[in-house]
């Protein structure tokens, strides 16, 4: 059992303060008055949150894909994410999995089909099983996320391992981090 079940009960009892419909608003200014479907990751403590990326130290990045339902570095999984304007809005999409900071949550980065090519904040890894169109897809390697094992939606896909290793290597450069 996790502790997962606590953080639901906690958004369950929650919805009154955010109004009856169990929709969180979107923030004043932030788009429009329009209320949207809460998704796993998007509130509570299973939130999935940008951080300051870990020091060289914190985090080792190694290829650990297991199909067992919890997150795995490796794994391509879905999570609600903010968008980086950080107003409270966000949306589903898929984050690569590159640690693990603890027994609940993993460190992990984005994922995009919007074309990135002379940006060198993204990295190119092509089409895959997570984006049911057969899109290519472009890592985010300058924003970190945490994503809880409960803020999950589904494991969506394992990248293969060299397709992993660019991107490792890529944020190993970036960030000072070791091989796990």
């Amino acid at each position: 059992m996790r502790t997962g079940i606590l953080s639901r009960l906690f958004d369950l009892l929650r919805p009154a303060s955010r109004g009856t419909s169990g929709h969180r608003p979107v923030p004043p200014g932030a788009g429009g008055a329009e209320a949207f479907p809460e998704s796993p990751g998007s509130t509570g403590t299973a939130a999935t949150v940008e951080i300051d990326p870990p020091g060289p130290a914190e985090l080792r990045i190694g290829y650990a894909p297991r199909p067992d339902g919890d997150p795995d570095a490796g794994e391509i999984v879905w999570t609600w994410v903010p968008y980086e304007e950080h107003d409270g809005r966000g949306k589903d999409r898929p984050v690569l999995v590159i640690g693990r900071r603890d027994l609940t949550r993993v460190y992990a980065v984005k994922l995009t089909s919007k074309a990135h090519d002379s940006d060198h904040d993204y990295l190119s890894i092509g089409p895959g099983p997570w984006d049911s169109k057969g899109r290519p897809s472009w890592v985010d390697i300058d924003q970190v996320y945490l994503v809880h094992h409960d803020g999950m939606r589904r494991e969506a896909a394992t990248l293969d391992r060299e397709r992993f290793d660019v991107v490792a290597d890529a944020l190993r450069r970036r960030y000072g981090w070791a091989r796990g």
